[in-house]
């Protein structure tokens, strides 16, 4: 079917910005900070095969385009004629989502004078699902058992009446049930209006208008993006890169490999040769893996485009199973999401020599945070702090990388603002600054990584979760490696300990914990960039005279470091 083209720019923007009308609701009604400000979240509409019409810009890379294989679950157990108005489903099966339990898909069928056409979907991280562990960054599971509670594809309400047994359940069987059940109302909500937005728009065109306009607007994505692959020169390329361990057996790095082959339009990622599956949560599903690969293959081709189904056609996936990226069940996935930029960061590197224009260094490499938790000494109420932490990109053909950014797999989260952190936990942040001489020397220097500090108010207990600490971000073409993470404990009596990946830590008032994260590689010779670039950088305090010196044998002619922005 022909569609006019204004018609299909009107149906194709609308579908954008119903997803982000989405986001903005589950923001502005969610309960725990890892909505509402930190953003750890995606939405989505999904047709009734499964497939992504569209998601809003603002959501995790590492949540891209895999709602529908939550929504095929639900299809697959109740069929198409199993959904009514006010139905909505909750999932979080590890083995059909393949990530951590926190994440918590919701999605509603949407109905047009009674034709079920399009499912509302979003996906938000809970601050807790029960089991074992407490908040991220615990190395104590072996299998997805200790982990929470598994949701698979189950009706919470039903044609508009709420499953009382569901909801005590989940009621009585996590840690926050306020937050956690006030996160589910916020996702529900935000379905809502994806509903009403679409029955808007189907009483403005047919039906058969709008399926054109999708169908349309996939070929025209998939015909861009193979444009784009059609510029790579045709080949086999392949790279490997090594994260820390597995947090449980720490004398043995973890193997990241892929190849990528190039042929005419396709593109085939292979991770034959990725390390096995480990005993430990830091392993996906096969969706993990997919996630990864489809950043790297949105990066390359239409990193500014809307995502939607037709953007990955023309991308083939080869996944054994029984690696780290498509572990089999019972495996424990707490951490599915540590090796994620790593692995994108890897298959960039795998093209780097046919595109020495485009790709970066490698940049900070890992998704590590920090949680703290425990109960108050005022009130005697259970809390947790969760938070994540940015770093340096590496530098880039056209100039140096960013600093202090999240992960390529995070994509616009963000870390929570000090100011709230303090006015909700017993917790001082006596700093918050750019990590001097970090970033990886080069032609373009490497961003720059973070250095936080928190001291404990009282008793407390923390994990933390770094890895790259051992195999720094790489340089390209001559550029230099960046810093690599690392975590100091300071004690009030005065000694210290390095802190990499560690469950459990208990910690006193007056403690502090300092995390440095990576930076990024420098792109090109340092002898190449300019005296002016070095001088600046000093000027700011990125780079020290010293490291002036000591990498660009450059003396500065005057001043002297200044002091990185706080």
């Amino acid at each position: 079917m022909n569609v006019h083209p204004i018609t299909l720019e009107v149906v194709r923007n609308a579908f954008v910005a119903y997803s982000e009308e989405m986001a903005t609701a589950l923001c502005r009604s969610a309960y725990n900070m890892m909505i509402y400000e930190v953003r750890d979240f995606c939405c989505g509409l999904i047709d009734t095969e499964g497939r992504l019409i569209s998601q809003n810009s603002g959501g995790l890379p590492i949540f891209l385009a895999d709602l529908g294989v939550a929504v095929l679950d639900g299809i697959e157990r109740y069929g198409l004629d199993g959904f009514e108005p006010g139905d909505v489903v909750i999932m979080n099966h590890g083995e059909v989502c393949g990530q951590h339990l926190n994440n918590i898909v919701i999605y509603t069928p949407c109905f047009y004078e009674g034709e079920l056409i399009a499912f509302a979907a979003n996906r938000a991280h809970w601050v807790d699902v029960g089991g074992s562990r407490v908040g991220f960054g615990s190395y104590t599971s072996t299998e997805i058992y200790e982990e929470g509670l598994q949701l698979r594809s189950l009706k919470i309400y039903e044609a508009g009446k709420r499953n009382q047994a569901i909801w005590q359940i989940l009621e009585d069987n996590i840690r926050f049930p306020e937050s956690s059940l006030g996160d589910l109302r916020a996702q529900i909500a935000a379905c809502n209006i994806a509903d009403r937005r679409l029955a808007e728009l189907y009483g403005r065109y047919d039906a058969a208008t709008v399926s054109a306009c999708i169908d349309n607007i996939w070929d025209q994505s998939e015909a861009e993006a193979r444009d784009v692959v059609r510029q790579i020169p045709d080949g086999t390329y392949e790279a490997e890169s090594y994260l820390d361990n597995d947090g449980r057996d720490l004398n043995t790095p973890l193997r990241v490999k892929a190849s990528v082959t190039v042929k005419g339009g396709d593109m085939i990622i292979d991770y034959t040769g990725m390390h096995p599956q480990v005993n430990s949560p830091l392993n996906s599903g096969h969706s993990g893996g997919l996630a990864a690969a489809r950043i790297a293959f949105k990066c390359l081709t239409l990193p500014n485009a809307p995502v939607n189904e037709g953007c990955f056609r023309p991308l083939e996936l080869i996944s054994p199973e029984g690696t780290m990226v498509n572990a089999k069940p019972p495996a424990a996935i707490g951490l599915w999401s540590v090796a994620m930029p790593t692995v994108v960061d890897t298959i960039l590197r795998a093209l780097a020599p046919a595109l020495p224009d485009r790709i970066p260094a490698a940049h900070k490499g890992d998704m590590g945070g920090c949680s703290f938790y425990g109960y108050r000494e005022d009130d005697g109420k259970r809390f947790l702090l969760m938070n994540i932490m940015g770093g340096g990109w590496g530098g880039k053909p056209d100039g140096d990388g960013e600093s202090a950014a999240m992960s390529i797999c995070q994509g616009d989260v963000r870390n929570a603002p000090i100011e709230v952190q303090e006015m909700n936990y017993p917790f001082l942040i006596e700093c918050h600054k750019l990590r001097t001489d970090s970033g990886g020397a080069g032609r373009s220097r490497g961003g720059l990584g973070v250095e936080v500090r928190y001291r404990c108010l009282q008793p407390t207990t923390a994990n933390i979760n770094f890895d790259r600490t051992h195999d720094a971000p790489w340089g390209l073409h001559g550029g230099r490696e960046g810093a690599v993470n690392q975590a100091i404990i300071r004690r009030t009596d005065g000694t210290q300990e390095i802190a990499l990946k560690a469950t459990n830590v208990k910690l006193n008032t007056g403690d502090s914990v300092t995390f440095l994260t990576g930076a990024g590689g420098g792109y090109g010779p340092p002898e190449e960039r300019s005296k002016e670039a070095i001088a600046a950088d000093i000027k700011a305090g990125f780079i020290s005279e010293e490291a002036a010196v000591r990498d660009y044998g450059v003396a500065p002619a005057q001043g002297t470091a200044g002091e990185a922005a706080e």
